[in-house]
């Protein structure tokens, strides 16, 4: 059975590649798509479902931003199985930056020149807030197009769901992007930052092998 994978804002796969699946399962990456000016929300998700052959049963695990993608995808073509790591299941489980920039709409009044691959204090925000202890956060951003990051951030800012009974939800307890506190996750990496899926790989790989058995 395939299973498609969906990364974090702005990351390819890198922050997944230690990870191990179930002799079973076929990992298939699923590549984020630079969204089209004025696109909205739910065409983006048909683009990205469009790389899903549902005529055959799969699975569906997403990590950060690509938890929400995948159950999202998930009402438009349903998987067997729904995993989210460092993501939620609702935007009921919104940290209070999440909320605080949706209530002032900061993300949208940011000028996208402040997402340019040359603003450092985009980058160094970004390296103090998913994992400030990492020297290594900013290898996992591979995806730098401004209008990107920009429209990413406001998705996630203003992304409102009704939790999906079922889905999975991993999480770290030392995660400050998703804090534990606002969830009632099914599994806890115990020391996981943000970048837990590559920081503790062995043990995820584990849980993996323990949901999809």
């Amino acid at each position: 059975m395939k299973i498609y994978i969906v990364s974090g804002l702005g990351a390819d796969f890198k922050v997944l590649e230690k990870l191990e699946f179930p002799a079973h399962l076929e990992p298939v990456f699923i590549d984020w798509l630079i969204p089209e000016r004025n696109e909205s929300f739910s065409q983006y998700i048909e683009r990205m479902a469009a790389k899903i052959d549902d005529s055959e049963p799969f699975c569906l695990l997403g990590y950060s931003f690509g938890g929400i993608m995948v159950q999202e995808i998930n009402a438009v073509k349903h998987a067997e199985k729904v995993v989210i790591m460092g993501s939620i299941k609702s935007d009921r489980e919104k940290s209070r930056l999440i909320r605080t920039g949706q209530i002032t709409r900061i993300p949208k009044l940011l000028p996208e020149r402040f997402f340019n691959e040359k603003n450092t204090r985009v980058y160094s925000v970004m390296r103090k807030f998913f994992d400030p202890k990492n020297p290594k956060v900013l290898q996992y951003f591979r995806v730098k197009d401004p209008y990107y990051l920009k429209w990413s951030i406001e998705q996630i800012s203003d992304w409102k769901f009704e939790e999906t009974p079922g889905v999975i939800q991993i999480l770290g307890d030392r995660d400050v992007v998703f804090p534990i506190k606002n969830s009632k996750p099914d599994y806890i990496i115990k020391g996981g930052t943000h970048l837990f899926p590559a920081t503790k790989y062995k043990e995820v790989s584990k849980l993996l092998g323990e949901i999809f058995k």
